[in-house]
């Protein structure tokens, strides 16, 4: 007789909404492949009248998720409420406590409270599973954890979020703006209709960034302050400017072993036309891992929405019913270190630097003296002038330097009157 597995769902958004009707058409599905039953004997959300594409069991539903625990018998839950804190954390923390398994794509809780989680979760024997918090439907986390389990990864790096690839194609493609793009991009769903900040900035990249850190290098989830910048001041002259240079440009997030310290960061970046990554466009989402003996493993698809998400929910699911109970970042709590990060202002790169300056003699001349007085050397200038406003744009590729360097350059820059605007800076990769 097949055992049954009593599963509640949290929170009823687009992504729990969707993953409740893939659970209920699923579940012949579900126990021809694992040979278990599964039954959804709770659900909760904030709002129990919200008008939605499907009719609430009332006699199923908690508006508080911590009656579901006290007053059913559950052995998985699901949580899709989706913020760092509050209730997403207090119902994921009591369940494991109370010895039931945790399934969620919460980026921001994992990268905020991942390793106190995992802690709980390992006392109790139960999992704790988020292979859906970084990139989607893309089996990245699992790939790491079990795929490529006994390689030495020395770097992962990609494209991670999709709403600002998705921008950054359609800028380079229509020649709009990056407001009319946003815009777009909130009406066909790709990015938040209010608040679209933390994929614009590099917020969401980042945490996905740290999660993906702590799984390749075994260490403990990173608190510091990283390299964080976002596309928010990129422009569609930018775009022309790269296309000439024979370059495009991609939200990168980046994390490696330089010395044994950790570097991650998450910014724009030029890279070269002819490069894989540099061909990933769209909402698509691609990892690249650099890996011995395995050498380099490319993962790419669809990296937000509640189809690619519910995938990999789905699949977590299916682990925890063939009974894999494992350590939630591959490895025990116990053996995960504190890792010493690699102090950014050492590291170095080739910078774009683009200056919108009054078209008056001598103002080349002292951008190129700021330049040479914070020892960052020209290798390509590109003057731009608009007759009309009297105005040129000024592009410089620089050869590498030292980041440190390049901020002080590109402070005394913002102080001077004959730059019109702050620069922008992008590095190449």
């Amino acid at each position: 007789m097949s055992k049954t597995f009593n599963i509640a769902v949290v929170g009823l958004g687009q992504i729990g909404s969707y993953l409740l009707n893939e659970l209920n058409t699923k579940k012949k599905d579900i126990q021809n492949k694992t040979g278990k039953k599964i039954n959804i004997v709770a659900i909760s959300a904030k709002n129990k009248n919200k008008k939605r594409s499907f009719k609430i069991n009332k006699k199923i539903f908690y508006s508080n998720p911590l009656e579901i625990i006290k007053k059913k018998k559950i052995d998985i839950l699901f949580e899709a409420i989706g913020s760092s804190d509050g209730m997403s954390k207090k119902i994921v923390e009591t369940a494991l406590k109370n010895k039931v398994h945790v399934i969620t794509p919460n980026k921001a809780l994992i990268s905020k409270h991942g390793d106190y989680l995992s802690k709980i979760a390992e006392k109790n024997n139960v999992n704790l599973e988020f292979e859906a918090s970084v990139g989607g439907g893309i089996p990245i986390l699992r790939t790491i954890k079990e795929g490529l389990a006994t390689n030495k990864i020395s770097k992962v790096y990609g494209i991670l979020n999709g709403t600002s690839n998705y921008i950054l194609s359609e800028m380079e493609t229509t020649k709009d703006s990056f407001s009319n793009v946003l815009k777009k991009a909130q009406l066909l769903g790709y990015a938040e209709p209010v608040n679209p900040k933390l994929d614009l900035n590099g917020y969401d990249a980042l945490a996905k960034v740290k999660i993906l850190s702590s799984l390749a290098f075994n260490n403990k989830i990173s608190s510091t302050n990283n390299l964080m910048e976002g596309i928010e001041n990129i422009e569609s002259k930018d775009f022309e400017i790269a296309d000439q240079l024979n370059f495009k440009i991609k939200l990168l997030g980046i994390t490696e072993l330089i010395n044994n310290r950790l570097f991650e960061r998450v910014h724009p970046c030029l890279v070269k036309k002819n490069t894989y990554i540099g061909n990933v466009n769209g909402v698509m989402n691609a990892v690249i891992l650099e890996g011995y003996p395995v050498g380099e493993s490319v993962l790419q698809g669809e990296g937000a929405g509640p189809g690619p998400t519910s995938s990999a929910l789905m699949s977590d699911l299916l682990s925890i019913l063939r009974g894999n109970i494992k350590y939630p970042f591959g490895i025990s709590d116990k053996k995960r270190n504190k890792i010493r990060i690699y102090d950014l202002n050492k590291s170095s790169n080739s910078l774009y630097i683009r200056l919108e300056v009054k078209d008056k003699p001598g103002v080349l001349s002292i951008i190129t003296k700021q330049l040479a007085k914070y020892k960052i050397s020209v290798q390509r200038l590109i003057q731009i002038p608009d007759h009309k406003k009297k105005t040129a744009s000024i592009v410089i590729i620089t050869h590498e330097a030292n980041e440190l360097n390049s901020k002080k350059c590109i402070k005394s820059f913002n102080v001077n009157k004959n730059i019109l605007k702050n620069p922008v800076l992008i590095r190449l990769f």
